[in-house]
């Protein structure tokens, strides 16, 4: 259960909540938790975009440590880039953003981490988005 709880006890959002929620979940849906305290199920949560994914009760940490493995398996220097530009769009008109995101990708493939993993496809990895065949 998620809520913006501290509604109930006069303590305003100043952990940027006013912010980020919006700007995560949409207008509409962060005015309905920030004005209303009300706390929201995890399918609630989903279903506004607050929650990518569910889990039954108590498994939440082995698919965290699960989803923590399958991204640290990805080549970092590619993953890092594209979390950086679309962190650094929010602060950008869109042009800007866009020569920052080229700007990002050039520096990676650069790097050679793309021809390394342009090579492993090439060699029959990761066919029709599996991932179960390495990274």
């Amino acid at each position: 259960i998620f809520g913006v709880y501290c509604r109930r006890w006069g303590v305003p959002l100043i952990d940027l909540g006013t912010v980020r929620l919006p700007r995560l979940i949409g207008h509409s849906h962060a005015m309905d938790l920030i004005l209303t305290g009300r706390g929201v199920s995890g399918k609630e949560a989903q279903a506004m975009g607050l929650a990518n994914r569910l889990t039954d009760p108590g498994a939440a940490l082995a698919a965290a440590v699960e989803l923590a493995a399958l991204i640290g398996a990805f080549p970092q220097r590619c993953l890092r880039s594209d979390r950086r530009s679309a962190i650094e769009q929010w602060g950008m008109a869109e042009d800007d953003a866009t020569a920052n995101e080229m700007r990002l990708g050039l520096a990676t493939i650069r790097s050679g981490e793309t021809q390394a993993g342009a090579a492993r496809f090439a060699a029959g990895a990761g066919r029709h988005g599996a991932l179960d065949e390495g990274v």
